[in-house]
């Protein structure tokens, strides 16, 4: 079992969380070429070491967050901290 903490939620199982993804710099939409697109889509980089990755909380608040992950003991180092929701005007 693997605990995430959700930045809302708190700790919680990772059966509740999907995983999205490594977390990278989109490419420009005006100036990234097919290939820079293929690359950013389709090919992970899949380190040995620390990873940072995109989590979707899917069985909770339904949001999502970027952890740092080391891909060989499952380590945590560090999550978004919460974005405060702005007020109605």
């Amino acid at each position: 079992m693997m605990l995430l903490t959700c930045p809302w939620c708190g700790p919680r199982n990772s059966t509740e969380f999907r995983f999205r993804g490594e977390s990278h710099a989109r490419p420009h939409p005006d100036t990234a070429t097919p290939g820079q697109w293929r690359d950013y889509l389709y090919f992970a980089t899949n380190p040995r070491g620390w990873s940072r990755e995109t989590w979707y909380h899917g069985s909770g608040c339904r949001r999502y967050f970027t952890v740092e992950r080391h891909t060989e003991s499952n380590e945590l180092r560090a999550t978004d901290e919460p974005r405060a929701a702005e007020a109605p005007r």
